[in-house]
């Protein structure tokens, strides 16, 4: 998908600020409990197929219930969207919000599925 320049602005300036995780180290975190996966894409994306253990949470609702979801803003989250650039802006948001350890999983779904990692 080409993006607009606008767009790919928007998203490397979020990118300054938040910290983006690999897939590889998103699986580990998830796996082992430290970390909840957020599914930030959306309705019908998540129901054609997401990361097992993955929590959703739509970018278009994220900022309205997310405090009530995740009320412990010391939580490490780390937020995917198709390709890594809307849940860079959604990591951003979070942080604005007071999640210090909101992150992004570089690559997003695509790079998931094309690792084979487990997916519902």
């Amino acid at each position: 998908m080409k993006h607009s320049p606008g767009f790919l602005k928007l998203v490397e300036d979020a990118k300054s600020r938040v910290r983006e995780v690999s897939v590889d180290e998103t699986r580990k975190r998830l796996e082992t409990g430290k970390a909840m996966v957020i599914d930030v894409r959306e309705e019908s994306e998540w129901a054609a197929g997401h990361i097992r253990g993955a929590e959703y949470l739509g970018r278009g609702i994220l900022e309205r219930d997310i405090e009530a979801r995740v009320p412990d803003k010391n939580s490490e989250l780390i937020l995917y969207y198709g390709g890594g650039f809307r849940s860079a802006l959604s990591a951003d948001n979070l942080q604005k919000m007071g999640y210090a350890k909101a992150a992004s999983m570089a690559g997003g779904w695509r790079e998931w599925k094309a690792r084979g990692f487990p997916a519902e």
